[in-house]
């Protein structure tokens, strides 16, 4: 070999073994850099002409295993639903308290139960009723405080869900940016290590927040898709977020692909986006429908008992509350027997109007009965009640009043054959002696059979809007209310039910025999939501959100919505604890001051049977309210120790991904080391190899003359 050749071979094996030292030592010093990945020098021989003539450099690469990056990117999203659904639904469950605690919210009714017994055995004084007044007050604004914090985590979700949009943004933008220096520097042949590694660390941030597949391209560039295949970044560009919230529908993310003319909703799949979505959508107002389901329910059961009970003395009117409908439509539902009494200061019977509904039929005081028909009831009934009373109705209520000084109105259905009209007896269905009241329709078994007529206006329209079990919208659909000719509860089903115009492709509408209309979905775990209504039931009436209670909003509404009535927070003694003695007996009174079977009734009411609809992850049962508290405690307490068990099983799998990963990618201190010393010896032989050239060519130069 010349010496030229030497010389030019011991040169390459310098600046190789530089090149080499130089990559070592930047793995070294980015030992704990997230989102470096190793790099290592990628040599070979040159030859010419057969004979070996140095070495050089083909490239410096990272180490990098695209089935571990997708393990890893896949367990952090896991990781960010998982911890951040179990997060709030941590602080969800502790706005009810401990549910072993005799304090704690789910156990205030109980204590409203007790004080109700002790009632019952002094019911001439007003401490018991007090105190039981006081309990009741708690306990609703308990109700008030927890529905307030469910609304303050829902709204955090939605601030969230923004923050969370804007931050996939810009990590789309920047790795767009780098993006094409990447391609650039792969063109002019430059090492872009160093902007890969910072897109691998922009790419972990983003996996956290949602679902992606990564996919490298032949220039060293990347294409990021959602986990439905929608293009977020790629090509030199990024796909821009967007987050809707809605007051009753569903908040959603739509994005806007490079190219796109209009967003789409987002599959999100996955991550700390999905979770703050599903928490928003499905999760948060599952658990407002279980505090408005027992709420609700409790005190239809309450104000049940109470309407069957009277005041001693009887109020001089009874006014109920707006059942959303027509008069002639709910006698025509009624069955049964009910009477209605007059009553005067001293608790004597001064009337009696005993009303037959099965045979519609009307008698007083025990004489012969004379017929009505629904659409006359109310003239009927005022002139049954001739001087002692008068009954009117108005917006959808039903009010009766005493004439005469000091005289009142009591009511009692028939304990043979009661009453009924949606599993409901009479002065209970019109509210007239509730104990607890709203300013909205809160009780939705309205009596109403396929046969009555449905009252909404003709065109009038319903949108609705399907979630699935993740909380994402799959579709939106407006429902006509039918045309004149059509104007049964039956018609108004088929419309709702239509495969076409109706939902009858996600799920089916039907009427129990309460008359409650409720949505059963063909995909378990779907919800429905009331995006719109312009419907209306009769002139200036109730909408069909309204009287059915549809949507998550309607329902979850309804628990802050109730109040002790104004008149018996104010006298205690106006509480109705007594109950009206029918038939009197001569010489007697048939309601007296020292009876409390009407407060015994009430104490009874924890243990009695009531029907609760379907509300979150809860089935509809049959329970006493009692026994529905322990139920909702436990889904409650089951709900969060699965978040928090799925948090701790997503975490185990994303340091077990990360721990591969980096097993791989990352970078070995041992191992560098000996990279190290190697790449050292190398450098030391080819710069002996130039010292030996540079001493044999001074040698030559030294021999010549």
């Amino acid at each position: 070999m010349s010496l030229s050749p030497m010389m030019g071979a011991a040169v390459s094996g310098l600046q190789a073994a530089q090149t080499a030292l130089t990559t070592v030592s930047n793995n070294i010093t980015n030992v704990n850099t997230p989102g470096y990945a190793r790099e290592i020098v990628e040599l070979s021989p040159q030859v010419a002409g057969g004979v070996g003539n140095g070495v050089t450099v083909d490239d410096v690469r990272r180490v990098t295993d695209q089935y571990l990056e997708s393990a890893n990117y896949d367990a952090a999203s896991a990781a960010g639903s998982a911890g951040i659904v179990s997060t709030l639904l941590d602080q969800a469950q502790a706005a009810f308290g401990d549910p072993s605690q005799a304090t704690s919210y789910l156990n205030q009714l109980s204590t409203v139960f007790s004080d109700f017994t002790a009632a019952a055995t002094d019911p001439a004084s007003s401490l018991p009723r007090s105190q039981a007044l006081d309990d009741l007050t708690n306990f609703l604004d308990t109700t008030q405080n927890i529905a307030g914090t469910l609304s303050s985590l829902n709204t955090q979700a939605d601030g969230q869900i923004a923050s969370d949009v804007g931050q996939i943004n810009q990590l789309l933008s920047q790795i767009a940016t780098l993006n094409t220096q990447i391609t650039r520097g792969t063109a002019d042949n430059a090492n872009v290590a160093g902007a890969q590694d910072d897109q691998s660390k922009l790419l972990g941030q983003l996996s956290s927040l949602l679902s992606i597949s990564v996919n490298t391209q032949g220039d060293g560039s990347i294409v990021v898709r959602s986990s439905n295949g929608q293009l977020l970044a790629g090509n030199g560009q990024s796909a821009t977020l967007s987050y809707t919230p809605s007051v009753s529908g569903l908040g959603t993310v739509s994005v806007l692909t490079p190219g796109a003319q209009q967003p789409v909703t987002l599959a999100i799949g996955d991550g700390e986006l999905q979770g703050l979505v599903s928490l928003r959508n499905n999760l948060i107002p599952g658990i407002q429908q279980q505090l408005s389901g027992y709420v609700s329910t409790a005190v239809s059961a309450i104000n049940a008992t109470h309407d069957a009970n009277t005041a001693v003395p009887p109020p001089q009117t009874l006014s109920g509350r707006n059942t959303g409908l027509d008069l002639p439509t709910v006698v025509g539902d009624f069955s049964g027997k009910t009477n209605i009494a007059i009553v005067d200061a001293s608790g004597n019977l001064v009337q009696q109007v005993a009303i037959d509904f099965s045979a519609q039929t009307i008698s007083v005081n025990g004489g012969g009965a004379v017929g009505f028909t629904p659409a006359n009831f109310l003239t009927s009934l005022n002139t049954a009640l001739g001087a002692t009373g008068s009954a009117a109705f108005a917006g959808g209520a039903l009010s009766i009043s005493a004439t005469g000084a000091g005289n009142g109105v009591a009511i009692a259905d028939d304990p043979t054959t009661p009453a009924s009209d949606g599993g409901q007896g009479f002065s209970q269905f019109f509210g007239l002696n509730d104990l607890l009241t709203s300013n909205t329709i809160t009780n939705y078994n309205t009596g109403l059979k396929t046969t009555d007529a449905n009252g909404f206006t003709p065109g009038g329209a319903i949108t609705f809007q399907i979630g699935s079990p993740a909380g994402l919208p799959v579709s939106t659909i407006t429902v006509t209310v039918p045309g004149a000719a059509t104007p049964t509860m039956q018609d108004l089903l088929n419309a709702l039910n239509a495969p076409i115009g109706g939902l009858g492709n996600y799920g089916s509408f039907s009427l129990d025999p309460k008359g409650a209309l409720t949505f059963t979905p063909n995909n378990p775990g779907s919800t429905l939501s009331v995006v719109s209504d312009t419907t209306q039931r009769g002139a200036n009436g109730v909408s069909m959100t309204q009287l059915f209670g549809l949507g998550v909003t309607q329902r979850a509404g309804v628990a802050t919505t109730f109040q002790i009535r104004p008149d018996i927070n104010a006298n205690p003694m106006n509480m109705a604890l007594a109950r009206l003695d029918l038939p009197p007996t001569a010489g007697q009174p048939v309601v007296a001051l020292g009876d409390g079977s009407g407060a015994t009734a009430l104490a009874q009411t924890a243990n009695r049977a009531v029907s609760f609809a379907a509300a979150g992850s809860l089935p509809a049962m049959t329970t006493s309210v009692s026994q529905y508290a322990a139920q909702l405690g436990g889904n409650l307490g089951q709900q969060s120790s699965a978040a928090d068990a799925a948090k701790t099983a997503a975490n185990a799998v994303q340091t077990e991904a990360q721990t591969r990963m980096q097993s791989v990618e990352g970078v070995n201190l041992d191992e560098e080391l000996v990279n190290l010393t190697t790449f050292q010896q190398a450098y030391s032989a080819s710069a002996r190899l130039v010292q030996a050239s540079k001493d044999m060519i001074n040698t030559l130069l030294d021999m010549v003359p």
